[in-house]
């Protein structure tokens, strides 16, 4: 049983330190890949300034008509919706 668990922790050692070496190797790979890529790459196009959109105008007056509309709409949302 002694021997059969001392193979298990060398088998456990050697799995471990294999994904140890691996990870250590991708870094190293990733990070190398990062700057041949900034290297090679063409330039970012450069972004335009945002202006700032206009504003829709709203109209004058609203007609009486819409306004009501809108309060029995508005009314009757409310009273649906009551908390």
């Amino acid at each position: 049983m002694n021997e059969l668990m001392s193979q298990a922790v060398d088998l456990m050692i050697a799995g471990m330190g294999f994904v140890f070496v691996f990870l250590i190797i991708l870094v190293f790979a990733t990070g190398l890949m990062s700057k041949i890529i900034l290297r090679f790459a063409p330039p970012e196009p450069a972004t335009p300034a945002r202006t700032p959109r206009a504003k829709p105008k709203a109209p004058a007056s609203v007609d009486p008509d819409t306004a009501e509309a809108i309060k029995k709409a508005i009314a009757q949302y409310r009273s649906r919706h009551k908390k």
